[in-house]
């Protein structure tokens, strides 16, 4: 019996061990409150966040109120409730004033490593009816082009050329490159052109400023139909009903949705943008106008392949001033050869309507003057022959010994890849340049 007992008894007590849940270790130290409070942020913490506002401000354009905003309250304080937002105005008078003072210490170590600098400078008219005036510099720095806003100010002097020479000149000694123009790049008004020249530096007319002025001339010949066109694309913005049935039409005839551009005047490029958009959607449009019978006069067949023709010949304009506008690289090198371009390509095009190889738009009357290709061949020619006797001026060769020694570069260069390569590098050369001319 005691033998039995005892075997029935042993599982009783295997279970009631096996019942019991594993002791977890003790820590070996007790923890403080400290672990369990966030850390203050120290002052050069507060000062770098600071800063990293103020360049997030600038660079987005935000406004100063970005700070009293309670949305970006909330944002930063999930971020580290430690951190303190400064205000509006610590941000003014303060914040943003340093970091300009450091940042234009930066720059100005920079400029004046450079051996020659090119300056860029404009004046405009804001909404508000401010006037001001811009300088910006370029210079090549380890073999890039680095460009930099030395100043933009309010202007309110009369623009005569005597007071522009004045603030050009003030902005060049406090950056101490007055001595390093090499050439001071403006649009074409008068005022600007003699006030570079009386500075006695090179001036060269904007390119992309030109090409705007030749097509804005050129496309008064077809005046009457830009203006149907631009009253076809402000009522279709303006009715909400019309601006919906065009987009499904587009829908029902398998076309993309694409809204009509607006032309701005001061920019030629949208009003190509806004002839080549009515283009591409020509058959939606059509139908748009006749379903909701709009007030607007409807654009002929005739008109329709002006506008096609004149599409055609913008393109290449469009391509140049794309090119052109560039900030990564210098443009400068490229002027003759896209101005020699334009005129191939446009008087190709004008020789080919005038053989009979295209058929002749409705706008090429029995003055052949009139037609648009004509005006910009003209044009183009005479900026060309104007930047080729500039460029022969002895007083524009003073600032052009960096030229010249990068010129003697190229020529060894080049010899030593015609010991390589042989007559196959000229041969190919040559072919180049019969294609452009």
């Amino acid at each position: 019996m005691n033998v039995s007992t005892a075997t029935v008894s042993a599982p009783t007590t295997s279970t009631a061990s096996a019942s019991i849940p594993p002791q977890p270790p003790r820590p070996t130290s007790q923890s403080s409150m400290s672990q369990f409070l966030q850390k203050a942020i120290t002052p050069a913490k507060q000062n770098s966040v600071d800063e990293e506002l103020a360049k997030m401000i600038a660079r987005d354009f935000q406004p100063f109120s970005i700070v009293e905003d309670k949305g970006f309250r909330s944002y930063t304080r999930a971020l580290n409730p430690m951190y303190a937002l400064p205000s509006r105005k610590t941000l003014s008078q303060k914040i943003f004033p340093g970091l300009y003072d450091k940042e234009r210490a930066l720059l100005l170590e920079r400029v004046k490593k450079a051996t020659g600098v090119c300056l860029t400078t404009d004046c405009w008219t804001s909404r508000t009816t401010t006037s001001y005036m811009s300088v910006t510099c370029h210079f090549i720095e380890r073999y890039k082009m680095v460009s930099c806003l030395l100043d933009c100010f309010e202007f309110s002097d009369r623009h005569t050329s005597e007071n522009l020479a004045e603030q050009l000149l003030k902005v060049a000694k406090e950056w101490d490159v007055e001595n390093k123009v090499v050439c001071c790049v403006s649009d074409n008004a008068a005022n600007i052109t003699k006030a570079i020249k009386t500075l006695k530096w090179t001036h060269h007319p904007c390119l992309a400023h030109t090409i705007n002025l030749i097509v804005r001339d050129a496309l008064k010949v077809m005046k009457p139909t830009v203006d149907k066109v631009k009253a076809i694309v402000e009522f279709l913005h303006r009715s909400a009903t019309a601006t919906e049935k065009l987009k499904s039409t587009q829908g029902q005839m398998g076309m993309p949705e694409l809204k009509l551009k607006q032309e701005c005047v001061t920019r030629w490029n949208s009003t190509f943008h806004m002839l080549k958009r009515i283009l591409d959607s020509k058959d939606a449009v059509i139908s748009t106008l006749a379903v909701i019978n709009a007030h607007v006069d409807p654009l002929c067949q005739e008109e329709w392949e002006e506008l096609q023709e004149a599409c055609t010949v913008l393109e290449p304009f469009e391509q140049v001033t794309v090119e052109i506008g560039a900030d990564s690289y210098v443009t400068a090198s490229k002027m003759l050869i896209l101005c020699k371009g334009l005129q191939s390509v446009t008087a190709d095009h004008q020789t080919r309507i005038t053989m009979g190889k295209v058929k002749k738009p409705p706008f090429l009357t029995q003055d052949s003057r009139s037609w648009p290709s004509l005006k910009i061949v003209r044009w183009m020619k005479l900026f060309r022959e104007l930047v080729q006797q500039q460029q022969q001026d002895p007083a524009s060769q003073v600032h052009c010994q960096g030229a010249k020694r990068e010129k003697r570069q190229q020529n060894q260069n080049r010899n030593h890849k015609h010991l390589l390569f042989g007559d196959s590098l000229r041969n190919e050369q040559l072919g180049k340049v019969q294609g452009i001319q």
